[in-house]
């Protein structure tokens, strides 16, 4: 149990920093680590972890880990109209060196990981949350330029 335990923490942390989008580049990237398994393995532990497919900044499909809040029942149903001309984020504020980015219930870790995995030199990391990110920002940055690029990966994001 020690060995899967160590496994599926390794799968965790090669999704969450990897551009994974195939089974087979997976148990490449698990065999690097030093891990043997077959695919079925391989199958039912993305399973258990409920790994699923989304696509990145390039429109790649890769596999990314479930923020487990998402799958709270929405308690007003929309339908996909509605949704669609709903933007993912709502608003961007800033405190200090941290922006506070508020999203529609669900959106926070895709947008989070799409702002991770672009060229932002500026920006640290981030946070996510259900409908929130924290964005830890660089000392000394002009909150208007960090707004501005992340307005280029988030084009409908209002900047308060």
């Amino acid at each position: 149990m020690k060995v899967k335990n160590s496994r599926i923490e390794a799968l965790k942390m090669l999704i969450s920093s990897q551009q994974l989008g195939s089974q087979e580049e997976v148990l490449q990237a698990l065999q690097r680590e030093g891990f043997t398994l077959t695919q079925a393995t391989l199958s039912r532990d993305l399973k258990q972890l409920k790994v699923a497919k989304a696509a990145s900044m390039n429109g790649k499909y890769v596999y990314v880990l479930p923020n487990e809040t998402m799958y709270k029942r929405v308690h007003k149903s929309q339908s996909a109209r509605e949704m669609l001309a709903n933007p993912g984020s709502i608003s961007l504020e800033f405190t200090g060196n941290i922006g506070v980015l508020k999203t529609r219930p669900g959106y926070a870790s895709l947008l989070a990981y799409n702002i991770d995995n672009s060229d932002l030199h500026d920006i640290l990391g981030t946070i996510a949350g259900d409908d929130t990110i924290f964005i830890a920002i660089k000392e000394g940055i002009d909150r208007k330029s960090v707004a501005e690029r992340l307005s280029e990966i988030i084009p409908e994001l209002n900047i308060q």
